[in-house]
C-alpha cells in the first residue's frame, strides 16, 4: 500500500477522534484502532515515515497517535 493512502487513512481516522475534547485520549483512541484494523505490515510503514519525514502529511493528532506506536515495546 502506497504511503500517501496511509497517511489519509490515519488522518481520516485522526478526524474522527478529533471530536474528542482531551487531546491525548483522542490520541490513545486513534492508536487503538490502528492496533486493532491495520494490518502489521501497514503500522510499520507508517511509523517507518513517521520516523524518517517527522510526521510529513499527518495530522497533529494522527502524528500524536503514531508516534504512540513507534515507542510500544512489541512489533506493533
Amino acid at each position: 500500500m502506497h504511503i500517501e493512502k496511509l497517511l489519509s487513512m490515519a488522518n481520516d481516522i485522526a478526524n474522527f477522534f478529533n471530536a474528542e475534547s482531551d487531546k491525548d485520549i483522542a490520541a490513545e483512541g486513534v492508536k487503538k484502532h490502528i492496533l486493532r484494523s491495520w494490518d502489521p505490515r501497514m503500522r510499520k510503514a507508517i511509523i517507518q515515515h513517521y520516523t524518517a519525514a517527522n510526521g510529513e502529511g499527518l495530522s497533529p493528532l494522527a502524528g500524536n497517535a503514531i508516534k504512540k506506536l513507534s515507542e510500544m515495546k512489541d512489533d506493533n
